[in-house]
């Protein structure tokens, strides 16, 4: 990252995305579900990794496909308010269970 670049930021836990850190693009519709080539975001790995335990493919697509619509899930918004609290580069497995199918 060069002087004047501004380091990016997760849409779920508002923490930045050093570039050193574990990170992921996340469709806003998935692909299986015609988000090919459609807008992605970056995210850290952790929090890209409880979107998908959270929540199914179709839900992804039919109820969140916003940043804000993940941040008003309420287990998302619950694990955002928890991971904020951790340093950037923070690791973890998901907390709490799969999602229910």
């Amino acid at each position: 990252m060069t002087q004047g670049e501004t380091v990016p930021h997760c849409p779920l836990c508002h923490r930045p995305i050093p570039e050193d850190v574990p990170q992921s693009l996340h469709h806003l519709i998935p692909k299986l579900r015609g988000g090919k080539g459609g807008p992605t975001v970056l995210m850290h790995h952790i929090c890209h990794r409880e979107v998908h335990a959270a929540l199914t493919e179709t839900e992804l697509a039919r109820h969140y496909n916003t940043p804000e619509a993940l941040r008003s899930h309420p287990r998302l918004a619950k694990f955002a308010a928890w991971v904020a609290k951790r340093p950037p580069g923070f690791r973890s497995k998901v907390p709490g269970g799969t999602r229910k199918c």
